[in-house]
């Protein structure tokens, strides 16, 4: 056999490099798992599904069809990268259509009407989540998987943005209309962690304030810069009443 031929240092080495081809993390990237995440108890804001439960989420989303943080592996994929050119991103789709961008993601456009691409089947007669919705004055949380990149020695640039429509949009806006109206700027670092890293649970809070929303429909659009020109886009709906 090749092995017997082999020094024990060369074994040594084999069997080190083996190890680190299988212990080393693969880096992908995320999206919004959850857009209306819930603690069970306030005072123990862990983002671990023993700790709190959905209540919304993106547009056409298959709840359950895959364990958290292994929707990157489903068909199509939840993690939609904006394009790099045209000329930036800041012109790329806003929401991904399933075709275009650096990876094209699920269609996650605006359904006719808005409510139909919720609490319904997607295209692979999967059941798809709800939509959110929240009182002027409540607290929303967006859950999303860190995908390793939440460890200390990733850069600090990583950040989520949390945009969203003026009232009652007839269509999408563009990813210019987005960047007018930031409502939060979220840690994408803030995590749960314990075990892997690429499947730290991570999320941030914000208000759905009167200063920033009246009663409505809206479109909302969570955005993860991971370097300079690479963005990562979710869009879902949220219904506030009064």
């Amino acid at each position: 056999m090749i092995f017997s031929t082999l020094s024990k240092a060369s074994l040594a080495l084999i069997a080190a490099s083996i190890l680190l081809i299988l212990t080393t993390p693969t880096e992908a990237h995320s999206w919004a798992d959850c857009v209306d995440w819930r603690f069970k108890n306030p005072k123990n804001k862990s983002w671990n599904d023993s700790n709190g439960a959905c209540f919304g989420y993106a547009r056409r989303f298959p709840v359950k069809a895959k364990p958290f943080a292994d929707y990157d592996e489903d068909w199509p994929n939840r993690h939609y990268e904006q394009s790099h050119k045209s000329p930036s991103p800041d012109y790329a789709p806003a929401c991904s259509d399933g075709k275009s961008g650096e990876t094209d993601g699920a269609d996650e456009r605006m359904a006719k009407p808005w409510t139909a691409a919720y609490n319904g089947r997607d295209f692979r007669k999967r059941r798809t989540g709800a939509f959110t919705t929240k009182k002027i004055g409540d607290t929303m949380c967006i859950r999303w998987p860190a995908k390793n990149h939440a460890v200390p020695k990733e850069r600090d640039l990583s950040e989520v943005f949390v945009s969203f429509s003026k009232p009652n949009p007839k269509k999408d806006p563009t990813q210019k209309q987005f960047l007018s109206n930031i409502v939060a700027r979220l840690n994408y670092k803030n995590c749960t962690t314990g075990g892997s890293t690429d499947r730290w649970p991570c999320g941030g809070c914000f208000p759905i304030s009167k200063k920033k929303f009246t009663p409505g429909h809206y479109v909302g659009q969570w955005r993860w810069r991971l370097n300079d020109n690479e963005w990562y886009t979710s869009c879902f709906d949220v219904l506030v009443k009064k």
